[in-house]
């Protein structure tokens, strides 16, 4: 191989075999261009793209070389010295395929070149986009090497093939690579720009600077990045309503940006024919020249409010009237505020800054029309005060801004006339608590009763009645208000609790119309020993083979303490009864009854006699019920003791008998053996 240069000059190849250049051949990798006689590398047709790089390589007897060209803009460049100077047997050029291209397929798109092709070799093609998905893209003429394309690309779909080329021989066995075969998709400007949402919504607040940024529009370009097909440019064509200006916004037609223009003046929510604006804006790519393709989205544009105006009264006096006595609203109070209604620059704050010291008002603001509700929470008294005088003060929940003050039409006076009202007579004390023992006698007196009218600028007389009385126990004088009994007084009554009865009064007066007013007595009522006492449990059951037959009883008494316990408990008057039972006490309320010896399974009434401690005491003669029983394994039978019924006198009576028949007995024996 000569080692003699092998240049590129502009558009003419410059070969030199230091032989003299006989029988060179050339061959360009890219089928579009040929070596013409004058060694120019010139194009076959007009060529759209022709890719970034191209071979060109010579041989002859004497020499085998390549050089590589470069493209730079429209101006064939030429590369210096090939880094290829070493001889290469095969030759595989990266290869560029327009996208969208049209029929008729398949098209030439590059040349592999062999140097040591021979008859008996193939080329052969591998990879995505020939023997892999998608298959059949590409083909290679298996003789000649010329690379083909078999129908239109998207490079949106696939921008780059990567693929290998190698050659073997005709039973298949490989020669020479695998070599890479690159081919890249040459991007068309096939698709438009494309907002990501149709419409855009931004806020911008009123009174805002010049060059105030609103909002960002983004468009997106599915086009080669690398460019001018996804090189987008911002505008705004039609902005509505054009008025005060048709300018009023503008749109940076690189970031998209969309800023204030108007002066910060005129940009007055309150003056603006409206608080939306709409804009139409376009992006279009190939960097805005004619050519490109256009996207198309709206953006909405809100004036925001902010609190430049102070909410004034629509008067300055207010008037109203109210009955004593009574609460609730009685003005409504209304306001201006020409601030955008439902936010904090618009909604009102009422205050009362003077003339009530009782806090007898209050002021709310009624959220569905930003009126304040002045109301009274505390019921006026027309004898204390026939007039009041309130100041009333409203702002905004958001400050004001710096430039902006209230005045005085934010300040307002109202004027509330009291109106008489005849009330009803007031009960002092209430309740009224007084002290009695029961039992006292029909007529003895409880409680005075007091009540006086408020109306006291009128002269007015009163009248007392019952009018809740449980018991039926009272009388009042309707005249003079003295509460006497009608009836007798019992603490144990089920209309006392807790030691007290209650009952209701009313006073009425002699107004047009009569009013009244009510009034409660709590009497107190003191124990007396008049309940005799009793005992509990009145039935008890022993078993009849029990050596230890004993049962507890306790004494109750409806009375209270000291009318009550310690109790004596003892066995009843009739004889013989200490000689089968005995009572033993355990405490100041229980005590303890044991049977002396068995007794058949029967019922037997046991006679007792309980006292209390009152003063003076009461005893209670009374019975117990004593059911023997018949126990067998933890288990109690008494079925069958209700058949006997016997009485414990008579029982004590069979008792005597029998040791009076023994003693017969006894005597008729002794007096036998005496006579023999």
């Amino acid at each position: 191989m000569s080692i003699c240069p092998f240049l590129l000059h502009f558009s003419a190849v410059v070969f030199d075999d230091c032989t003299g250049n006989e029988g060179v051949e050339f061959e360009v990798s890219n089928p579009d261009f040929l070596i013409d006689e004058k060694l120019n590398l010139v194009p076959r047709r007009h060529v759209i793209d022709s890719g970034d790089v191209m071979f060109v390589h010579g041989v002859n007897n004497h020499v085998d070389d390549m050089a590589q060209v470069t493209i730079m803009g429209e101006i064939l460049g030429l590369s210096d010295m090939m880094p290829y100077r070493s001889k290469r047997s095969l030759l595989v050029p990266p290869m560029f395929v327009p996208e969208n291209q049209r029929a008729p397929f398949p098209r030439l798109i590059g040349k592999v070149i062999s140097s040591n092709m021979k008859e008996d070799h193939i080329f052969r093609l591998t990879g995505r986009g020939a023997d892999q998905d998608p298959k059949g893209v590409f083909s290679i003429n298996r003789l000649t090497g010329d690379v083909a394309v078999s129908r239109a690309l998207d490079r949106e779909a696939i921008a780059y093939y990567h693929l290998q080329v190698s050659t073997t021989d005709l039973s298949g066995k490989l020669v020479e690579g695998p070599a890479d075969l690159d081919v890249s998709v040459i991007d068309q400007n096939d698709n438009r720009p494309v907002f990501k949402e149709p419409r855009y919504s931004g806020e911008v607040q009123e009174g805002s600077p010049t060059g105030t940024t609103v909002m960002t529009m983004t468009a997106y370009d599915a086009d080669d990045p690398n460019t001018d097909n996804a090189v987008l440019r911002y505008i705004i064509v039609r902005q509505l309503p054009d008025k005060p200006s048709p300018n009023m916004f503008y749109i940076d037609p690189e970031r998209g940006d969309i800023v204030t223009v108007i002066s910060p003046h005129q940009l007055d929510r309150e003056t603006l024919p409206t608080t939306q604006y709409e804009l139409e804006i376009v992006a279009k790519d190939m960097a805005g020249s004619e050519v490109g393709l256009t996207g198309t989205a709206t953006a909405t544009i809100t004036i925001t409010d902010r609190n430049d105006h102070a909410p004034e009264f629509t008067h300055s006096l207010f008037q109203a009237s109210v009955n004593e006595g009574s609460t609730g609203v009685v003005v409504n109070l209304t306001v201006d505020d020409r601030d955008d209604p439902a936010t904090g620059a618009w909604r009102a704050i009422y205050s009362i800054i003077n003339g009530d010291p009782n806090q007898n008002f209050e002021i709310q603001t009624n959220l569905d029309n930003n009126e304040g509700m002045l109301s009274v929470v505390k019921p006026l008294d027309y004898e204390s005060a026939m007039f009041h005088t309130l100041l009333i003060k409203v702002e905004n929940e958001d400050p004001l801004v710096p430039d902006v003050v209230y005045g005085s039409s934010s300040t307002a006076t109202v004027y509330i006339t009291v109106m008489d009202v005849n009330e009803g007579p007031v009960f002092f004390p209430d309740p009224l608590v007084v002290i009695r023992r029961e039992n006292i006698p029909v007529g003895s007196f409880v409680a005075m009763l007091n009540a006086t009218d408020p109306d006291y600028l009128q002269t007015q007389s009163i009248r007392f009645s019952v009018l809740r009385d449980p018991a039926d126990w009272l009388i009042v004088n309707p005249f003079k208000g003295n509460v006497t009994t009608r009836a007798i007084l019992d603490r144990e009554s089920p209309h006392v609790h807790n030691n007290q009865y209650t009952a209701l009064f009313m006073a009425t007066d002699n107004g047009s119309p009569p009013a009244s007013g009510t009034g409660t007595l709590i009497i107190t009522i003191e124990d007396e020993n008049d309940n005799a006492p009793y005992i509990f449990p009145s039935v008890a059951r022993v078993c009849e083979d029990s050596k230890d037959m004993n049962v507890v009883i306790g004494g109750r008494d409806k009375d209270i303490h000291p009318n009550t316990d310690p109790f004596k408990i003892e066995l009843g008057k009739q004889p013989g009864l200490e000689k089968t039972w005995k009572i033993s006490r355990i405490n100041d309320t229980h005590s303890q009854i044991m049977l002396l010896h068995s007794l058949k399974k029967a019922n037997y009434n046991l006679p007792l006699v309980l006292t209390d401690s009152g003063v003076p005491p009461i005893s209670n003669n009374t019975e117990l019920k004593v059911q023997v029983c018949t126990c067998k394994k933890n288990r109690m039978d008494c079925s069958h003791a209700g058949s006997i019924q016997t009485n414990i006198l008579l029982l004590l009576g069979l008792v005597l008998l029998s040791i009076l028949f023994l003693k017969i007995l006894q005597l008729s024996c002794v007096a036998a053996l005496a006579q023999c």
